[in-house]
């Protein structure tokens, strides 16, 4: 963490705080650059996270892109084995897919390939839509990079953490995929310093401690699992809410610690659950402390199927349905 600028945290949204971390990266390193759709002034990108940037840093370092996913990535691979640190903006997770041999085939094997000698520090952001946006605007797919050496997964539900984390990744060498939800970029809104300040990769947040039960969650199910611990409370079970920030590399110590002590745990992702990080995770508490545990592990996840337009058809775990799962954990 750079503590050299750093002055009073105040309350801003996360798309606010993302713009920031933008902001201060350019401001530090001058072979930073954002490249993507639309994203100069004065559209500031489709969800206007970099409303501004462009004015002030000038369209060299902030670069409006034809809409051409693969173009965008390559290029940005290209700059980092030239030298600079690009942020790649995404629209959408879904689009991601057009890009997949570029992230997958080149910049997760760059450094190892070379021996270390041509890392591509890139970070990749991009947003998961609402379900309003329909089934190829609202996929959540974090765990096809999650299973790609080389890859750091970042996905953050509150503003400090994504503005600490966004600040950590475009200084890392390594590709990093920085994943924002359209649900959070404002409706959500918290305390965050300002300055260079910067939150380790690879270190989950405890959210809320508690002793009969683990929820683990990450980006939007934070919210869903930090209001079932408060209904669980008021029936006197203290859940412990692990967010888990990044995905890889995955803080399996806190996790494992927290589980030993609780002896339960439930892992919920608005990720499909089949094939889904919680498979993962759940495998790993298991090989672990499978003699500890108290019950099986519980994964929460959407239904496998295509992301409904309609909020009447709902795939996503709800609190109401961490809940459920939770009292069903501790009464066995």
């Amino acid at each position: 963490m750079n503590n050299s600028t750093l002055t009073a945290a105040r309350t801003v949204t996360m798309a606010g705080a993302i713009n920031e971390a933008l902001d201060v990266a350019l401001d530090a390193d001058p072979s930073v650059f954002l490249l993507g759709e639309d994203i100069a002034d004065p559209a500031g990108g489709v969800f206007k996270v970099t409303k501004g940037l462009s004015t002030k840093h000038g369209t060299d370092r902030v670069r409006t892109t034809p809409i051409a996913e693969q173009a965008i990535v390559g290029a940005a691979i290209g700059a980092s084995l030239a030298g600079y640190r690009p942020v790649a903006e995404i629209m959408f997770f879904d689009f991601v897919a057009v890009a997949m041999d570029q992230i997958v085939n080149h910049a997760a094997k760059l450094r190892y390939m070379s021996g270390g000698h041509t890392p591509s520090p890139i970070t990749v952001r991009t947003t998961v839509g609402s379900p309003r946006f329909g089934a190829q605007h609202a996929q959540t797919l974090e765990s096809w990079f999650m299973h790609i050496p080389g890859m750091t997964v970042v996905y953050p539900s509150t503003p400090a953490d994504a503005r600490g984390l966004l600040l950590s990744s475009i200084f890392s060498d390594d590709p990093t995929l920085f994943v924002e939800h359209s649900e959070l970029l404002f409706s959500t809104k918290g305390n965050a310093p300002t300055g260079d300040v910067r939150i380790p990769l690879g270190k989950a947040d405890v959210k809320r401690p508690g002793d009969d039960l683990t929820i683990i969650a990450y980006g939007t199910q934070v919210a869903s699992a930090l209001a079932a611990a408060d209904t669980l409370a008021e029936d006197g079970m203290h859940a412990e809410v692990i967010d888990l920030r990044t995905l890889v590399p995955l803080d399996t110590p806190t996790v494992l610690e927290s589980v030993a002590r609780t002896k339960r745990a439930i892992v919920t992702h608005q990720a499909t659950r089949f094939l889904g990080p919680g498979a993962e995770i759940a495998a790993i508490i298991t090989e672990a402390l499978s003699a500890d545990l108290a019950a099986p592990v519980v994964r929460l996840g959407a239904d496998f199927a295509p992301v409904p337009f309609s909020t009447a058809l709902s795939v996503f775990p709800t609190a109401e349905r961490i809940v459920e799962e939770a009292r069903t954990l501790v009464h066995r």
